[in-house]
């Protein structure tokens, strides 16, 4: 009512002021007021019984308490949008947290824990700060508004990024964009507990335990990986052929992704790699005249009722350190402007300080950096000389750009300076995967390495770090250079593979491995290969020299398992041939001998040095088969376990059906001793994949 009123004054003319009206009216109130003052009581401090006060006071005054309800209204119209549009710019780019899952825990136990910073204050309280703003806008004024914006402004600076990683248990959490904008950098706070829900709006689907996804820019990182192997007729494609591979960089960089709150890129996942990680007691050899035997067993698929599993396993010589050659070793190390991050070089610096406590006093070590060009920090030197080979290992710092090349042609040049004849002869590669800079292609870098490798000098490829990481290329150049690849993402996992693993890594036994399987089209109908799709090869190049192919070094683990469905199965995935079926049946029909015999496999390896290859068969019949997986040796049902993983994070379609549950229960159930943790950790694996798969 008072606003229609007060609209329809503002309409009216005022009619024009009478000076001498004005000049009595002004004279009385002045009279009055003074009339006033003398008879009241003096304030206090003021002796003249009077409080001092000018004539625009008296004027104005009145003026002001008779427009105070109109300004009232007027305030509360402009405080209230103001209010509202504040709240909003506050809270527009709060991160959504689900509180009880911040109480939980992701991070695997090698990873590091940051330290020397107390916990920040519970994150519920500086959101909760905000949201009480628009409850109170309307009745505060404009000055107690803006004072309770500087106190939240205030409590949320004392969160900044390594504060929530604390919070969030996993060291190097990676925040949103939106998050880094509303955190500032200040002062730790005391550490205080999580205790009450947030009053935030809450997540469209609540994550599970363990389902902390947190994301991480990949779009520069390149892997080396193809489509999943097809199933395959017996009947048209009996045969299968494939190097050997005993890298192990993927399982380490799928550990890397999920511990860090995401699900590893498909393409990084190859599932040979991730089987052959782990150490497994298959049978030895007795004597290094046969390098390695193979151990076939045969069992029921896991995830497929109707197929079976064939199961092929090698284990190589194992060298004593005693009888070890010498060695021979350059570290090439790229300390481009990338490297410059806690888990690249001071990560890599830590790693070679390992090895080096590994070698004998009479190996040799020389050390060859790139960054733009390439320069030799250390000559050739004794590993008996060890301060001063780790002192120029500690002075390396990271800058400029990466020229891989170049310092791949220097570290050649310095191995063949201190060749040692009958000995190790290796270049050790470690870097981000950055070749940015100079003769970059793949092709121009396989080159080069294949040249060394045929004078004796052989190279191994080290990973390290995020963000960077051109796996693509590191396949590339350790298949050529008869070497392996193996991802550094912890300063324990460089223990396994430089100090543990170190015969392996460095002691090759056999050159040019390869296998070949042949399936009986009379018991086997089908067949699929589970991995090795980088190692295909041709049937031809299993029976030619020249053909390139993976190397096995002391001790090492080598397993393939094939998924069969025999003949009869309702799984058979092909329908029978309509022409040329019976008599290409008949013309392949095995001998009475071999009637019996599911497959035939055979292995073709070079000795170190030598150009010819030596063959070595076996034939896998029903005295190969266990009649349940329970039966199975426990090191083969643990390796069944990590396959179906492997599997089923590349979303390989077979396995869309069997849970991550039923993959941590089988690999729960063959664990074993477990010395080093590694399955124990695996399981750790399982465990997050299946939280983060539910997102």
């Amino acid at each position: 009512m008072m606003d229609k009123e007060l609209e329809k004054l503002s309409r009216l003319t005022p009619p024009a002021a009478d000076p001498q009206a004005r000049a009595r009216a002004l004279a009385a109130a002045i009279q009055a007021f003074d009339s006033a003052e003398n008879n009241a009581a003096a304030a206090q401090g003021n002796a003249k019984g009077w409080r001092p006060s000018s004539i625009i006071n008296l004027i104005w005054s009145p003026a002001v308490n008779k427009k105070f309800l109109a300004g009232s209204a007027l305030a509360t119209l402009l405080v209230i949008p103001a209010a509202g549009y504040l709240t909003f710019e506050l809270t527009r780019n709060q991160p959504i947290i689900d509180q009880e899952r911040i109480a939980g825990t992701v991070s695997k136990k090698e990873m590091p824990i940051p330290t020397g910073r107390p916990a920040a204050p519970a994150l519920s309280e500086a959101v909760t700060e905000e949201n009480r703003l628009p409850q109170s806008a309307a009745a505060d004024s404009a000055q107690a508004l803006q004072d309770k914006e500087q106190a939240v402004a205030a409590r949320k600076s004392d969160l900044n990024s390594d504060d929530i990683s604390a919070l969030l248990n996993r060291p190097g959490g990676t925040m949103s964009e939106g998050a880094k904008r509303s955190v500032a950098p200040s002062a730790a706070a005391p550490q205080q507990q999580l205790a009450e829900p947030m009053a935030v709006a809450p997540s469209p689907a609540p994550p599970t335990e363990s389902s902390m996804q947190v994301q991480v820019d990949s779009s520069r990182e390149r892997f080396a990986n193809a489509a999943a192997n097809p199933i395959k007729s017996v009947a048209t494609d009996p045969v299968s052929t494939f190097s050997a591979d005993v890298d192990s960089a993927s399982y380490s960089f799928v550990r890397r992704s999920l511990t860090g709150g995401a699900m590893p890129d498909p393409q990084s996942v190859r599932v040979e790699e991730m089987i052959n990680y782990f150490p497994y007691d298959w049978p030895r050899p007795e004597n290094a005249e046969q390098p390695f035997k193979a151990t076939v067993t045969v069992m029921p698929t896991p995830w497929n009722h109707d197929t079976e599993l064939m199961h092929v396993a090698i284990k190589g010589y194992d060298i004593a350190p005693a009888t070890a050659p010498h060695a021979n070793l350059v570290f090439l190390i790229d300390v481009s402007g990338s490297m410059d991050e806690p888990d690249k070089l001071p990560l890599l610096k830590s790693s070679f300080r390992l090895l080096v406590n590994r070698l004998k006093a009479d190996d040799t070590v020389a050390i060859v950096t790139y960054a733009g060009n390439a320069g030799t920090v250390l000559e050739p030197t004794r590993v008996s000389e060890r301060a001063k080979i780790l002192s120029a290992i500690d002075r390396l710092e990271a800058g400029g750009s990466t020229g891989g090349a170049e310092g791949i042609e220097a570290a050649y040049d310095l191995a063949q300076k201190a060749f040692v004849k009958d000995g190790v002869n290796r270049v050790m590669l470690a870097t981000d995967g950055d070749f940015n800079v100079g003769p970059s292609s793949d092709e121009d870098l396989k080159r080069i390495i294949e040249e060394k490798r045929k004078e004796g000098i052989f190279l191994t490829v080290l990973g390290f770090g995020r963000g960077n990481l051109n796996d693509s290329l590191m396949q590339t150049l350790a298949q050529n250079g008869n070497g392996s690849a193996a991802y550094i993402d912890t300063l324990a996992e460089a223990q396994k593979t430089l100090v543990e693993e170190a015969g392996s890594t460095l002691f090759p036994i056999a050159k040019d491995v390869k296998f070949q399987v042949e399936f009986n089209p009379e018991r086997i109908a089908e067949y699929r290969l589970i991995g090795y799709e980088t190692r295909a090869l041709k049937r031809e190049d299993f029976n030619n020299d020249r053909v390139d192919a993976g190397d096995i070094g002391s001790g090492h683990s080598v397993t393939a398992i094939y998924e069969i469905t025999p003949k009869g199965s309702p799984a058979v995935m092909n329908d029978d041939l309509r022409y040329g079926a019976a008599d290409r049946a008949s013309a392949e029909t095995p001998s009475s001998a071999h009637q019996g015999e599911l497959a035939f496999v055979k292995m073709r390896y070079k000795r170190p040095g030598e150009d010819k290859s030596t063959l070595i068969t076996t034939p896998v019949d029903d005295n190969n088969k266990v009649a349940t997986i329970d039966a199975a040796p426990q090191d083969v049902r643990f390796s069944v376990a990590v396959a179906a993983f492997g599997q089923k994070l590349s979303r390989t379609s077979a396995l869309d059906a069997y849970s991550y549950q039923a993959i941590g229960d089988l690999a729960a159930a063959s664990r074993g001793a477990d010395a080093f943790g590694y399955r124990s950790d695996f399981l750790g694996l399982v465990r997050l994949a299946d939280g983060l798969s539910q997102r």
